[in-house]
């Protein structure tokens, strides 16, 4: 008698409420919870978290200054200036947007977001930029490929699914990944792929472009948490895209020619003949405009939702030269790091990095060649010195010569 008496008086552990003025009350090793205190506390426990996550920011914004930004961006990435210099703007604008307080005296001027596109040669930096912020940022931050890309309902991805690679980022956090910062590489192959866009569907192309609008522009976008293709039973995440800066990066192959065929027209009077002049041909992608953009493919609404433009410089052979030594994490110091975690010290000679550089200004593949090549001349060494009992290593430029003589990457010719 005495316990089913017991049983009729269980209370809420928290707020005292007997079991019958409760919807639900859960029962512990020692005690019991109701809905009300659970919904409390889970409301406690967000705001806590948020408050955490605005400090964070705050943080971050005092530490990140766009100069501060540059010198990190300095440590890795060789030359592009001006792409740094956007970048780093880009990102010290994105935390002040996120961490702004409501302000009386301007309270219709809402700061917009300037989602960035980046132009540059393969090779020249494009992505590793976006690697680098990312190890500095207190935000979640992805890649995303968009040549996997296809338009909804045909084999490949969906672009949600870039926003579901983001969440991931995040542990899966919503309001994290909605301050977010997202890579989209290789936005040039979703071009047009022709002027007469109704002959047939573009579905990784035009289609693709248009999918990518709400999501740039800041709409609340349901994304399958775990990723892959939709389906009508499938749970859904809502994320709200506002607050995410985008990045685009790509070669845009052959928009040089676009960019030249704009700059050369006739204009009229005596300033036409020096205005030639002035034209640097060899890097004319720092003539870049919207208008070349769209020119090459993609639709004016795209571009419009990207208003920073870009360029990233094609890389002389000074510059090549330095990729191989100056960064923190440099070509020779990794071989050099190899090496010496078989007990084994690798010395390069001067005159070596210069037959790597020329090698890479005749293949014309940029910064991204130079790992071809000191692997065909490292590779025999890589392989042996393990097994031997050399401690010592020093490359000449004879054994270079010799090793990419013999190697299949000397086969190859300047595009």
């Amino acid at each position: 008698m005495k316990a089913s008496k017991e049983k009729e008086n269980i209370k809420c552990s928290f707020c005292g409420r007997d079991k019958q003025d409760t919807a639900v009350l859960i029962a512990g090793i020692n005690g019991h919870i109701c809905d009300r205190c659970i919904a409390q506390a889970y409301q406690i426990v967000n705001e806590e978290f948020a408050s955490k996550q605005d400090k964070n920011l705050n943080q971050a914004l005092n530490v990140l200054k766009p100069i501060e930004i540059k010198t990190f961006l300095n440590d890795f990435v060789i030359g592009q200036d001006q792409a740094k210099k956007v970048l780093a703007v880009a990102v010290y604008n994105h935390f002040k947007r996120l961490v702004q307080q409501p302000d009386e005296e301007n309270a219709d001027v809402e700061v917009e977001k300037s989602n960035i596109i980046l132009v540059g040669r393969t090779g020249t930096g494009k992505t590793l930029l976006a690697r680098t912020i990312a190890k500095m940022l207190n935000v979640p931050f992805c890649i995303a490929d968009a040549t996997v890309l296809t338009e909804s309902g045909y084999v490949g991805e969906d672009v949600e699914s870039i926003l579901s690679r983001l969440l991931q980022a995040a542990d899966y956090d919503q309001a994290a990944a909605e301050k977010g910062i997202v890579f989209i590489d290789e936005v040039d192959k979703i071009a047009r792929k022709g002027d007469n866009a109704s002959i047939t569907r573009d579905v990784s192309g035009e289609g693709v472009q248009q999918g990518l609008l709400k999501l740039l522009e800041g709409s609340i976008v349901n994304v399958p948490p775990q990723g892959g293709r939709k389906h009508p039973e499938q749970k859904m995440v809502p994320i709200d895209t506002k607050n995410i800066l985008f990045l685009c990066g790509g070669a845009f192959d052959g928009i040089e020619k676009i960019i030249a065929k704009r700059m050369k027209k006739q204009t009229i009077g005596y300033a036409s003949h020096t205005d030639k002049e002035e034209i640097d041909e060899e890097n004319l992608l720092q003539y870049i405009s919207a208008q070349d953009i769209k020119n090459f493919g993609l639709i004016p609404e795209l571009i419009g939702r990207l208003p920073v433009v870009t360029h990233l410089n094609p890389l002389d052979p000074e510059a090549l030269k330095r990729i191989l030594t100056e960064p923190k994490n440099a070509l020779t110091k990794q071989y050099k790091k190899l090496f010496k975690m078989d007990g084994i010290e690798l010395e390069i000679e001067e005159p070596v990095l210069d037959l790597v550089v020329e090698k890479a200004m005749e293949f014309n593949l940029g910064a991204r060649g130079l790992r071809s090549i000191c692997e065909a001349i490292l590779i025999d060494a890589m392989f042996e010195l393990p097994s031997s009992d050399d401690k010592h290593i020093t490359i000449t430029r004879e054994y270079a010569e010799d090793k990419l003589s013999n190697a299949t990457i000397s086969k190859l010719k300047a595009a």
